[in-house]
């Protein structure tokens, strides 16, 4: 629903009070395959941002933002790689003491994400292997309809411009279930994004993939 800095404007998500203006959509990017591991391009959103405001610190599903736990190391390496590389160490810690949210899932701890949710569907949970942390679906947004992205929600700006734009393997903790994204994005069709993510989950990839 949202945007990161100027900076990386190209790749980040909009908001949805912006979605009723005449841009068009952004390039529409074959689905990645539905697997448990996949390498996603990310880029990060924080509440404060000029265009969010109006949202205060809400989702889309209603729900409150929440930033994912820092790891204890910078960044961490998957388990196998070189444990000096980029002097980087391998996925071993304990989480600091972060705002978080505790899922039904097993306990697990996650922060917020904005997809396309017909390639992961609201509520789709997942994990980031180089930092091992994990996040849920919940906010969509223009810039992200029909793009192999994930928007991560950031705690600060600073947190948010630290990322910007990452290449990262991710992998599938649990999936979202698409006819309850349907049903929640089919009511709001009148925007753009909206009606492209739609046709995705009722299956029309060609007629997706040429709205502009």
């Amino acid at each position: 629903m949202k945007f990161v800095s100027a900076l990386f404007a190209g790749l980040a998500a909009l908001s949805l009070g912006a979605c009723g203006t005449s841009r068009h959509l952004p390039p529409y990017e074959k689905p990645l395959a539905h697997a448990e591991f996949q390498n996603v391009r990310t880029t990060a959103y924080t509440h404060s941002e000029a265009d969010h405001r109006q949202y205060g610190r809400l989702t889309a599903l209603g729900t409150e933002l929440h930033a994912a736990s820092r790891p204890t190391v910078p960044r961490a390496v998957p388990a196998g790689a070189s444990e000096n590389a980029a002097g980087y160490q391998q996925i071993a810690y304990m989480p600091r003491a972060q705002p978080f949210v505790m899922d039904n899932f097993s306990g697990q701890i996650y922060g917020s994400a904005a997809a396309d949710w017909s390639r992961w569907p609201a509520g789709t949970i997942f994990r980031i292997l180089a930092t091992g942390q994990l996040y849920r679906v919940e906010d969509y947004g223009w810039a992200l309809a029909g793009r192999n992205t994930i928007d991560l929600y950031m705690a600060t700006p600073r947190d948010m411009n630290g990322w910007g734009v990452r290449q990262e393997a991710i992998q599938i903790v649990q999936w979202g279930d698409p006819a309850t994204s349907l049903r929640k994005l089919a009511r709001h069709q009148k925007y753009r994004h909206i009606k492209r993510m739609v046709l995705e989950l009722e299956g029309h990839h060609r007629a997706a993939a040429h709205l502009h």
